[in-house]
């Protein structure tokens, strides 16, 4: 089992460099073609992909159990955060935008506490609201370093939370395959919407095209490593290195796009990566 939960955390970390890398792709191709261009580029990509990869299995890649009520409710939460942190990607430092978003087992928590009537000692109250107040130090609401914008990265967050716990009531015969397809269409179905708005369709050129093939490819290959990682190594031994995410985001960050995260922001993410893992820890112990 323990070389089983080391191949396990290696792919949650080659998981976590494909979804830092597409930010960055999605990032740099919003500057080229619409955003909600790009939204269903990669959507359309995924979907076949994952359609692709459920037919293999010998299963429909949109069974009717993706009709639920269960699954209707997690794609709505899954467009909100789809649609938000995309948004947040674009217009934002990506530094900031992925360091909230380490927040999400700070929210699914308390969230499962409500719902799912699960434990949550003291101690753990305690991690959650320290975990909220590292989000405010990276947002800053009221002061002069606060942006408007920083909302959107905290939208989409909340969006995700939300999908994470309807995740657990969805109905367990879905495979992770039938799952990606479900979550790309989210996603193509958010860009629609941006374009709705904003219009501006455009034909990519050779530049914007190979941003476009890298942000569905690595957006592809974090997706299918992240399902390699949960069907590897045991859940609470690979969950923790999901917050690889934030160093390679950071990275990211810096080398490409010349961001310069602020000290409040480092530890903002210092803060929410120590309560985050603290709280996995504390709950695989019990």
């Amino acid at each position: 089992m323990a070389s089983d939960n080391l191949r396990g955390s290696l792919w949650m970390m080659g998981s976590m460099a494909g979804f830092a890398l597409e930010d960055g792709f999605l990032k740099a191709a919003a500057g080229a073609v619409p955003l909600g261009e790009v939204l269903v580029v990669e959507g359309i990509a995924g979907v076949l992909w994952f359609s692709a990869m459920a037919l293999r299995a010998g299963a429909p890649p949109l069974p009717r159990a993706v009709l639920s009520r269960t699954m209707a409710i997690r794609s709505s939460f899954e467009l909100v955060g789809r649609l938000f942190y995309a948004l947040a990607i674009a217009l934002t430092p990506i530094s900031v935008a992925s360091a909230i978003l380490q927040a999400t087992p700070l929210v699914v928590v308390p969230g499962a506490a409500i719902l799912f009537r699960e434990k949550v000692g003291a101690f753990r109250w305690s991690l959650i609201v320290a975990g909220f107040l590292a989000v405010l130090l990276i947002v800053r609401p009221g002061l002069d370093g606060f942006s408007a914008l920083s909302l959107l990265a905290l939208t989409g967050m909340l969006g995700f939370a939300g999908r994470d716990l309807a995740t657990r009531a969805a109905p367990p015969a879905l495979s992770n395959a039938q799952l990606g397809v479900a979550g790309f269409t989210v996603l193509g179905v958010s860009g629609l919407l941006i374009l709705a708005v904003i219009g501006g369709v455009t034909f990519p050129s050779l530049h914007a095209t190979a941003l476009l093939t890298g942000a569905s490819g690595f957006g592809i290959a974090g997706y299918t490593a992240l399902t390699q990682a949960m069907r590897t190594g045991e859940v609470s031994a690979v969950t923790p290195f999901r917050y690889a995410r934030l160093v390679f985001a950071l990275a990211v960050g810096v080398l490409i796009f010349g961001e310069r995260p602020d000290a409040q922001t480092l530890l903002g993410s210092a803060m929410i990566v120590t309560c985050g893992l603290a709280l996995l820890s504390r709950r695989r112990i019990g």
